[in-house]
């Protein structure tokens, strides 16, 4: 059989990757990392604001460019059956909410002369919290009016998505808002950008983006009603579209000839739909029914799906419950967490001791001496909060505590206790998907710090007392855009049968430790009441106790 090949575009917050795929069985040829080259790592600060976090578009179509471009050179060199002409479909991930205000050519304003200076023309990175007002006043307003599009949302609009990024940019910078004739995520932009059908009015819109993002859903006609947006904001209604969101086993269309004389590729290659990276990570991780998806790096997704012809209530406090969103022909369920990698790196940058370097090094020497500790040994409980906390509590106000720190606590006694409130905030949020009656029969991890940090890997499996397995790809959010390029391309008639041939999982899986369980068990009831108490969840709380408990959870662990 003629050998195929798919391509699959992951656009993360620092970098774009593009990965050559082994269509008959996911065997991963090559791939081309671009780093974006503006700002800090890619991301466009303001020293006024801290919540502010934007990207450039100009590095998104020349990372697109060069990525592919050198990943397909690559190819050729390393097998001998790879051909452009054998590459039948290519897929795009991106992060998310990332919308970018555009012209009516679908032009972003930032590429235009008139406001490249100005950096609200630029794509509002989804880490970026500049809404947060304007997301607490869509939640205030939805609920005065009993609307129904908090519902499939977890019941809180959050300043990472999208309505919230645009109504501020409206009252902020109305020169802006005024010059752009819609706004397009990233997920849409890209596969328009590949396709050359860049028109607002016509592109093709993802159901992941649309409906975990931007309160799209079919049981009320699509996008929020004009009049209730206007309500927000005279004028907000302008940037609804009318086009019918897709999942992305749907083509956006096909290759046009002057990308792909960019790219090396030929024209007329069938493009999907895209998505956010963690869904299609999900897929590339082999997701199904009751199969959790862990994808952990900067922040972490968790994407499970369920079937559509389940009862399934609305859940509070999740990123949503989308029809299709992850796989086609079942529900789409997101929740996760606003900082996990970023909060390691921050710790190691900031506040590391002399001895330990604020390098890469010193994630290494750090989790080597945590790796030592015993559970509760330390005496500390965190809360994972230093970017906000996005499920359970819906929140980016939120931040992060250390508590139970004596004269004597030690760096690693403090970096494991970071590890162990990322591990927390994972168990949270499995405990809200059983709460509400979706079942989680399995966790697979993927992603950087589930393929290089074994330390953390067994903190999670102990705490969440379930075992942890790692997907087999590295790239596994490339990997599952890249099976939907092979979809589209007709390498397979559905996404399972492309998954059953395509993923898998390493041998490693690991266990949890029952002594270490039940020393989390007790730390958990700690992190819960100070989750709860600094989440607004409860009144009054009587936190007087804490420190006296986490002294006597030291003392045990200690004695053995």
């Amino acid at each position: 059989m003629t050998a195929r090949y798919a391509i699959g575009v992951d656009y993360g917050t620092n970098s774009v990757r593009a990965l050559v795929v082994d269509a008959s069985d996911g065997r991963e040829v090559a791939a081309h990392v671009y780093e974006y080259p503006s700002g800090d790592a890619g991301i466009l600060l303001d020293p006024k604001d801290p919540n502010l976090a934007r990207q450039s578009p100009a590095d998104y179509l020349e990372g697109f460019r060069v990525s592919v471009r050198e990943a397909v050179k690559a190819a050729a060199a390393e097998d001998s059956g790879f051909s452009p002409e054998a590459v039948v479909g290519l897929g795009v991930d991106t992060t998310g909410s990332t919308p970018i205000p555009v012209d009516a050519n679908g032009t972003a304003l930032s590429l235009l002369e008139e406001h490249k200076e100005n950096l609200a023309s630029y794509a509002w990175l989804w880490k970026d919290h500049t809404s947060h007002a304007e997301a607490e006043e869509i939640t205030r307003v939805a609920q005065e009016r009993g609307e129904p599009y908090l519902a499939k949302c977890g019941g809180v609009y959050s300043s990472e998505w999208y309505w919230s990024k645009i109504l501020h940019c409206l009252r902020t910078e109305p020169k802006v808002a005024a010059a752009a004739a819609s706004w397009v995520e990233l997920a849409d932009y890209i596969p328009a950008y590949a396709t050359g059908n860049t028109d607002p009015a016509t592109l093709t819109r993802c159901i992941c983006a649309a409906g975990h993002k931007a309160m799209y859903n079919t049981d009320w006609g699509g996008l929020p009603s004009a009049d209730f947006l206007d309500a927000l904001e005279p004028g907000l209604s302008r940037y609804r579209y009318e086009t019918a969101a897709v999942p992305s086993d749907q083509a956006a269309g096909q290759l046009c000839l002057e990308v792909a004389k960019e790219i090396g590729l030929p024209a007329g290659i069938p493009v999907a739909a895209g998505a956010f990276d963690a869904h299609m990570g999900a897929v590339g991780a082999g997701c199904g029914d009751g199969v959790l998806v862990k994808i952990m790096g900067t922040s972490t997704c968790d994407c499970v799906p369920a079937p559509l012809d389940a009862n399934l209530p609305d859940i509070p406090g999740l990123c949503g419950v989308v029809p299709e969103s992850i796989l086609p022909g079942k529900y789409g369920l997101e929740a996760g967490q606003s900082a996990v990698g970023d909060i390691f790196n921050w710790f190691v940058r900031r506040l590391s001791p002399a001895e330990y370097g604020n390098d890469g090094a010193a994630h290494v020497k750090l989790t080597e001496d945590a790796a030592q500790l015993k559970p509760g040994e330390s005496g500390l409980v965190a809360l994972d909060w230093n970017n906000g906390n996005r499920t359970v509590l819906v929140d980016p106000r939120l931040t992060g505590l250390l508590i139970g720190q004596t004269l004597h606590t030690t760096a690693p006694e403090v970096y494991r206790a970071l590890v162990e409130a990322t591990a927390f905030g994972a168990l949270t949020i499995i405990r809200r998907f059983e709460e509400y009656g979706v079942e989680v029969k399995e966790v697979i991890n993927c992603g950087g710090i589930a393929e290089k940090n074994a330390f953390v890997m067994q903190v999670y499996a102990d705490v969440c007392n379930r075992p942890m397995k790692v997907s087999r790809s590295a790239q596994t959010c490339a990997l599952g855009a890249a099976i939907f390029g092979a979809v589209v391309g007709g390498a397979y008639q559905d996404v399972p049968s492309a998954q059953a041939a395509m993923t898998g999982v390493k041998e490693t899986v690991y266990e949890p430790i029952a002594e270490n369980v039940a020393v989390y068990e007790r730390l958990y009831v700690v992190y819960k009441l100070l989750h709860d108490a600094f989440g607004g969840q409860i009144g009054a709380a009587d936190l007087g106790g804490v420190m006296k408990d986490l002294i006597a959870i030291r003392q045990s662990a200690r004695k053995g």
